[in-house]
């Protein structure tokens, strides 16, 4: 069966290319670009067919079709001959359980979606095996590109180093000065990638980055490249398939770029179309107060795209003033009777210290959007009874010195509820006896 897919105009202009072009937007009208998918041949294949395969692949040892990205393969890239995937077994992350947490705020079917759980610590492995599997067919096929480069906040640079790697393909990454955690910043060092640390924010990162990929020689891996989209779209169908095919109430995830929240509708509309599912999550957007064009933006219906300078936060990650997927965002809510919300600083650093206090270990970011979730609670927007999942981006360990800093009480704009620094005591068991006691109340 002959299933194809293609980059074509997100506005709608004429015109499809290959993905195997060095393409980024519409040569009409600048706009991004998608990933389209012929739906009449993926069509012909009933949905009860799909949801056997995609079950009978998930985890096998069978190339490539073990990893949680290409397991969906026709629906990803099905053109690419598997000799070129670059493969870390991404996705198949788990899904924890709240059920702490959701007693303590009123939610009892409340889930978080543990996207840090793979090979480089976050959610943007799974969009860049398939952006980089891309480039190794297109290199194997005569292609002039000879390197990878994007501007990052950290988590994408470190993702697209290790994939560029194990690819044996060059790597170069543009990071804000001063503004990644140390985990992020040695990990393309230690993947041998070229790391530019320039005296910039990241919209400024990106500008450069932009000029630059306009010598077809170096590859543009920033998610205005579609190709990132297809395979961070997989998380939405992930999270359904690990619910027995059942589509969840509501789905919260913190948002810089918005190309992961397009990515997340982009896989459950897929899922709608080929007959698996028949209903939407309504999706919520969270943002950092001190980085929330898009939260801005919403309260003014989204009239227009609103570009600010993003003032420095805990959630560094999506510390981004002028969001490239903006269209494919106001979509993805609009579709969806979809939500946006920002938290401060103190609310964020708060979230994330109590969601720790139930077993987890979270990001700022993961943070951002429990935040949001407790306030959607708090308004009544979100029942009792609802299915929400959360989806943590990053693993925590990767920002160890802002989770030191919480319980150091030293963050800024942050009053640390839920500090707990180590106690230092003589070795006297007499004193050591007494602060146990004092401890557990007793």
């Amino acid at each position: 069966m002959e299933y194809q897919a293609y980059f074509r105009c997100f506005r709608g202009c004429p015109g499809s290319y290959s993905l195997y072009q060095v393409i980024y937007t519409c040569p009409h009208c600048g706009g991004l670009l998608e990933v389209h998918h012929e739906l009449e041949p993926l069509q012909k294949r009933l949905g009860g067919s799909w949801r056997k395969l995609m079950v009978e692949r998930i985890s096998s040892t069978q190339w490539p079709y073990g990893s949680g990205v290409w397991a969906m393969k026709e629906w990803v890239v099905p053109d690419l001959r598997d000799e070129n995937v670059v493969s870390m077994y991404e996705g198949n992350s788990n899904l924890f359980w709240a059920e702490r947490l959701g007693k303590q705020i009123g939610v009892s079917d409340l889930w978080v979606k543990l996207c840090g759980n793979s090979h480089t610590g976050s959610f943007k492995d799974l969009g860049m095996t398939v952006l980089v599997s891309v480039v190794k067919q297109m290199m194997a096929d005569g292609s002039p590109v000879k390197a990878v480069a994007a501007a990052s906040t950290g988590d994408t640079s470190a993702a697209l180093a290790a994939y560029a790697a194990a690819a044996g393909i060059p790597a170069i990454v543009f990071l804000p000065q001063n503004k990644v955690s140390p985990a992020q910043l040695i990990q393309p060092i230690a993947n041998g990638a070229h790391v530019l640390a320039l005296d910039t924010d990241f919209d400024g990162c990106m500008e450069i980055v932009k000029e630059l990929t306009k010598d077809n020689s170096i590859y543009l891996a920033n998610s205005m490249n579609s190709l990132r989209v297809e395979g961070q779209k997989t998380v939405g169908v992930e999270i359904v398939r690990q619910f027995d095919w059942e589509v969840p109430d509501w789905i919260i995830m913190p948002v810089g770029n918005l190309g992961n929240i397009s990515a997340l509708y982009k896989g459950l509309k897929l899922l709608m179309d080929l007959g698996i599912t028949d209903k939407m999550p309504r999706l919520v957007a969270a943002q950092a107060a001190k980085a929330n064009p898009l939260f801005r933006s919403a309260q003014q219906g989204f009239q227009k795209k609103i570009s600010i300078e993003a003032e420095s936060t805990s959630a560094s990650a999506i510390q981004i003033g002028n969001p490239v997927s903006y269209d494919k965002a106001v979509q993805a809510l609009n579709a969806t009777n979809g939500l946006v919300e920002q938290a401060t600083e103190d609310e964020l650093a708060n979230a994330a210290a109590v969601a720790d206090r139930t077993g987890m270990y979270t990001c700022p970011h993961t943070g951002v959007a429990l935040a949001a979730l407790f306030k959607l609670v708090d308004r009544g927007e979100i029942k009792s009874t609802d299915r929400v999942i959360v989806i943590s981006t990053a693993h925590g360990l990767k920002f160890t010195p802002f989770k030191v800093a919480y319980h150091q009480s030293v963050l800024d704009e942050v009053v640390s509820r839920h500090a707990n620094p180590p106690v230092e005591l003589p070795a006297d068991v007499d004193l050591v006896r007494e602060a146990i006691a004092s401890r557990l109340g007793s």
